[in-house]
């Protein structure tokens, strides 16, 4: 069985290693020439990200595709790419995998947003994203390709938690009454690709996520006692005068439902709060 990723990120690292483990043959694409040796040395078949020949000799033979760059202002880069190459090659796989966001939700005032709600994205990046997805379904059904979309919140996990940002004194907390956000831990989204990959439905959209959304200030308070740090004060919430990724963060109020996939795929997450998750990572951390 053969997996390809497009665009090896966090996510499709997780990924790899996780169906590698289950006797998959994985291949990648890099963008930067100097990822490809240490792909290659951790057994990914990498190939760059602009080859569309040998991407598509690659497709030609592969169970599951996932697809995770980013959209930009002409939409999403991996369409340009993949399409013509699997249409090179005559390839049908089994699964391709669409990371979006659950930005596509917009502001819900601290309600809940489930794979059937309107879609409000309210930033540039999630607009895109909207559209992206869009894209994708539609090149599913003109070429009768098996299409799921994987909706994901702030993405976490070892190297890139609140641990990380509270050693390095980015860590903030703000008075945010009511505003919870939620998150998954990497290895969670790893799972809930593998489960879709093992029930494909073209056409189908989950949100993967944790049982708990929560406010940003209480995981940063929960971080800082696991570390032994003092937690980072309670500063007013000035929300125009944040970096413009902080004023996206705290305009938006969600709570994301995860009920679709653990319905359809079985999926249940390892870290159904970040509370399992931070421990997690700090045992990893301590043992190494």
């Amino acid at each position: 069985m053969r997996l390809f990723i497009y665009g090896y990120g966090f996510v499709g690292r997780a990924l790899a290693r996780r169906m590698r483990a289950r006797g998959w043959e994985v291949g990648a694409s890099y963008r930067d020439a100097a990822d490809a040796g240490p792909m290659r040395a951790a057994g990914i078949d990498a190939v760059a990200a602009d080859d569309k020949g040998a991407i598509a000799e690659r497709l030609a033979n592969v169970q599951a595709l996932l697809v995770t760059p980013p959209p930009g202002a002409e939409g999403c880069p991996a369409l340009q790419v993949l399409v013509p190459a699997l249409a090179k090659a005559g390839a049908f796989p089994d699964w391709i995998g669409y990371l979006s966001t659950t930005g596509v939700y917009g502001d819900r005032r601290g309600g809940w947003a489930f794979e059937d709600s309107r879609l409000a994205a309210q930033s540039l990046e999630g607009a895109r994203r909207v559209a992206a997805e869009r894209d994708w379904l539609e090149v599913g059904r003109g070429m009768g390709l098996t299409i799921t979309v994987h909706r994901l919140p702030g993405i976490y996990g070892p190297g890139r938690s609140a641990f990380d940002r509270l050693r390095e004194g980015r860590a903030r907390r703000y008075d945010a009454p009511g505003h919870v956000v939620g998150r998954v831990h990497v290895d969670d989204v790893a799972a809930g690709l593998e489960a879709s990959i093992a029930r494909p439905r073209a056409g189908g959209i989950y949100n993967l996520c944790d049982d708990e959304p929560a406010a940003n200030s209480e995981v940063i308070a929960h971080a800082a006692a696991l570390l032994g740090l003092p937690e980072p004060p309670l500063a007013p919430l000035d929300v125009d005068a944040l970096p413009l990724k902080a004023q996206r963060f705290y305009r938006e109020n969600r709570r994301v439902s995860n009920a679709r996939a653990k319905a359809e795929l079985g999926w249940r997450p390892a870290y159904p709060t970040y509370r399992e998750g931070l421990a997690a990572i700090l045992a990893e951390t301590r043992q190494t």
